[in-house]
This record gives structure tokens, C-alpha cells and sequence, in this order.
């Protein structure tokens, strides 16, 4: 059994890279103790932040914190950002997303407390739609916007990460092609039905 002072130095390291944060899920699979990890928490190294998440007090906050928890939040290791926080993220838009929105596998069932402030979208990503932002996985661009079309995100907010992306060269041509004649087409299908 490690000592507190291994335990702490083990989950600081493998925090490091997660904003300072560490599920207890991945306590246990470092072969720290539940023990261990509450004496960390009692001591006031970690503060419980969010159901099954802790984060060392003084690792620094930044801008990704609440986005690194929110993923971790869900407990499924492929979770990721996505819909229209991504667009917010990448700021390719001037969408102002009210929750943080997330995506985990298809059939991956969550039943935790705290998740308000979340949208758990449901469907599996393959691993080229996957990206990073600030160390905390995202979907790409084009994978937003097609979750977007689906969600109902306005067209014109659509149309500005469609343009904006191309430019700034986080969407190819193709991609913008095929972009926009989805939104196209939802929009015509959305004015065929208002007749």
C-alpha cells in the first residue's frame, strides 16, 4: 500500500494532464486506496469537485476547468466535447451555448448526480472525429456541425462556423461543401413543412 505522500505525488502526475483533476475510477486503477484518497480530500490536497471527480487545490485554474470536468463528470473514458460547445470552443461562431454539451457512446447509460449544467448527447464517434482543445477531447469541426444540424442549431450560426472554419483552415473544401448543402437541405426540408 503506498504511503499518503506517494499516493498524492502518483495522482498529482497522472492529474497533470487532466487541468489537475482525477476521477476515483482512476484512483483505484492507479492502486491507490479509497483510504488514501478521502485522508487526500480530509487534508484539503483535493476538493471534491463533481460526482466521482476530485482536483488538487492548488493545481491552477484556467479557462478548460470546467470543460475537463464536465467530460470527466461522465465517467466514460470516450467521452468528448461536442455539439455546440465545440463551435463555441473553436470560435468559429457567435453561439453563446447555455449548457455544456457533451457526447458519449451510443450505449453508454449515466446515472450520477450534478449534471445540470450538461447536455449528454448520445452516439459513437470514430477516432478521426475526435480532436483535442486545451489538453480536453473535443469532436473536430465538421463533426459539430453535423451534430448541430441534427440538434437544431440556427442556420445562420450553422453558415458562420461553415465559412469561418474553411478559412481558417480547420474545414476542407470538401467538408465545407458537404456542410452546407446539409444545411441546405435542412432548410428546405424545414420550408416544405411550413407549407
Amino acid at each position: 500500500m503506498a504511503s499518503n505522500a506517494l499516493a498524492r505525488d502518483m495522482l498529482w502526475e497522472a492529474a497533470s494532464g487532466q487541468h489537475g483533476y482525477i476521477t476515483a475510477s482512476q484512483v483505484e486503477g492507479l492502486g491507490v486506496t479509497r483510504r488514501a484518497l478521502n485522508q487526500l480530500a480530509v487534508r484539503g490536497t483535493l476538493e471534491h469537485a463533481s460526482y466521482g471527480v476530485y482536483r488538487f487545490v492548488k493545481y491552477p485554474f484556467d479557462q478548460a476547468d470546467p470543460y475537463m470536468r464536465a467530460v470527466l463528470w461522465t465517467g466514460a473514458p470516450e467521452a468528448a466535447l461536442s455539439h455546440e460547445t465545440a463551435l463555441d470552443l473553436f470560435e468559429v461562431s457567435d453561439i453563446n451555448p447555455g449548457h455544456i454539451h457533451l457526447t458519449v457512446g451510443a450505449q453508454r447509460r449515466i446515472r450520477r448526480s450534478g449534471g445540470v449544467q450538461y447536455v449528454v448527447h448520445r452516439q459513437d464517434l470514430h477516432a478521426e472525429q475526435i480532436t483535442w482543445w486545451r489538453e480536453v477531447p473535443i469532436v473536430t469541426l465538421a463533426a459539430a456541425i453535423h451534430q448541430c444540424v441534427r440538434f437544431g442549431t440556427p442556420t445562420y450560426l450553422l453558415s458562420q462556423a461553415i465559412s469561418n472554419g474553411h478559412r481558417d483552415g480547420r474545414l476542407t473544401t470538401s467538408e465545407r461543401d458537404e456542410l452546407v448543402a446539409l444545411t441546405d437541405a435542412r432548410s428546405a426540408a424545414a420550408a416544405e413543412r411550413r407549407i
